[in-house]
């Protein structure tokens, strides 16, 4: 999971793809989930989400 603060949830996947964050995960055999997820500041929730 990569979170963000007024950016984008595609800013967020993209920069779990960039690093390999989920390289280490990737030999278990479970099913594997990157979650982008952006928060506005101005209202104080998620403003979007996504899953690979």
């Amino acid at each position: 999971m990569e979170f963000k603060l007024d950016g984008t949830a595609e800013e967020a996947i993209k920069q779990i793809n960039e690093k390999h964050y989920a390289l280490p995960f990737e030999a278990d055999g479970r099913r594997l989930f990157k979650i982008g997820v952006n928060f506005s500041s101005e209202t104080r929730n998620i403003e979007k989400w996504i899953v690979e």
